[in-house]
């Protein structure tokens, strides 16, 4: 393995981990605050403790996403020096848009959306919120904006081999970021979608006691899924024109299985929406014989890495399709990566995917425990004298009462 290859496999595993948290944080996103909508709208305590619940998951997988996403900007600067030479001036707009606007913003409209519990109007708790997912979605755009420019570079000049933005607007609205946004959010709602319906199916089979609270979770799911599935799939067709182009890349192998499996599986999804949306219709999901719908719920708990592992298969498409460039036409991935040897880089990838896996545990297991707890008494938005002492309720993964 050389140099290069050590490089390019850092950043696929490290980018890769990172796209699994920020898949979980998109998705949930608009599940909460739909939820919280509801409850801002009718004052039901099912909707409060739904709130809580699914956004209790959100803050804890939130969390470890930003180390992830700091372990994850490590690795510019160590091996792909040549980028930000060339690139770092066009590249550097829309990342710190990123990280000082919307990011930091995000994070302030968090905290006050945490704290806020008993202390703001209900309703403006609730738009809070909202503004959290749409800054959200906003840092997920200035990410899209800078990764379309390796795509499809547009609105620059090359000048003594660095690029100046010459068109911000043209860098904004380049389809290769537009387009790829929302194919993203999509995916996005997609997982998110599979989050909550696998969780509430595993309640709802195992006959828990909050039965009301996830069958109206699985509906929310639902439907915000079978949004996802239409924007993945059709704007996942829009970006064809930007596959087959930067010199070999419409001969990889490596393209054509990641591409292939992604279709069937989006095409899987899609025409699996309707029919879901149709099992709705009166509560017919609930309604099935009792051992055809433990069936179902045991294959909704069961599909839930699905449309993570569809996601993670469209990003090796577009960025194996990339290559040989790491900025098509005007930056080879072999110029823009440093000098060190392969021993070297392999190294850093050993420490670094290393760390981000064990963020990445770490995140998987406690949101798989504070699934399992359920919504009996979640922290978040707790009074005082709600709260558990630690040895009152330890989080594990003991049995839930039937």
């Amino acid at each position: 393995m050389t140099a290069v290859d050590a490089a390019r496999l850092q950043f696929a595993l490290l980018a890769g981990l990172h796209f699994l948290f920020v898949l979980v944080t998109l998705g949930l996103g608009p599940v909460v605050a739909v939820l919280q909508t509801r409850w801002a709208a009718t004052g039901r305590e099912v909707f409060e403790r739904a709130t809580r619940f699914w956004g209790q998951i959100y803050l804890v997988n939130y969390a470890l996403g930003i180390l992830a996403g700091i372990v994850l900007e490590l690795q510019f600067g160590l091996h792909f020096p040549g980028l930000l030479d060339v690139a770092g001036e066009v590249l550097g707009v829309p990342l710190v848009v990123e990280t000082m606007v919307v990011f930091v913003l995000e994070s302030t409209l968090l905290g006050l959306w945490v704290f806020g519990w008993h202390q703001l109007n209900r309703w403006v708790h609730t738009g809070v919120f909202w503004l959290v997912v749409l800054t959200g979605y906003a840092s997920a755009f200035a990410v899209m904006v800078a990764n379309g420019f390796l795509r499809h570079p547009v609105g620059y000049t090359l000048q003594d081999g660095v690029a100046h933005i010459t068109d911000p607007r043209a860098l904004v609205l380049n389809p290769a970021a537009v387009l790829s946004l929302a194919h993203v959010v999509g995916a996005c709602l997609l997982a998110g979608a599979f989050v909550v319906v696998g969780v509430s199916a595993w309640h709802l089979r195992r006959g828990t006691p909050w039965e009301d609270l996830f069958r109206r979770s699985l509906r929310t799911g639902v439907v915000l899924g079978a949004v996802g599935a239409l924007l993945a799939v059709g704007f996942g067709f829009s970006q064809f024109a930007y596959l087959g182009d930067g010199g070999q890349a419409g001969q990889s192998v490596v393209v054509g299985v990641a591409t292939g499996v992604m279709i069937l599986g989006g095409f899987a999804l899609f025409l699996g929406a309707p029919v879901m949306l149709l099992l709705l219709v009166r509560d017919g999901l609930f309604r099935l014989p009792a051992g055809l719908r433990d069936a179902t719920y045991g294959f909704l708990t069961a599909v839930v890495p699905v449309p993570f592992v569809l996601a993670l298969l469209g990003w090796v498409a577009r960025e194996v399709g990339r290559q040989p460039w790491v900025v098509v036409g005007v930056l080879r991935t072999s110029d823009a990566t440093s000098t060190h040897s392969a021993t070297t880089v392999l190294v850093s990838l050993v420490v670094l995917v290393g760390l981000l896996g064990a963020l990445a545990v770490v995140d998987w297991v406690l949101l798989a425990r504070l699934a399992r707890q359920g919504p009996d008494a979640p922290a978040l938005g707790a009074a005082p004298h709600e709260v558990p002492e630690p040895d009152e309720q330890p989080l594990s993964f003991a049995e839930v009462p039937r």
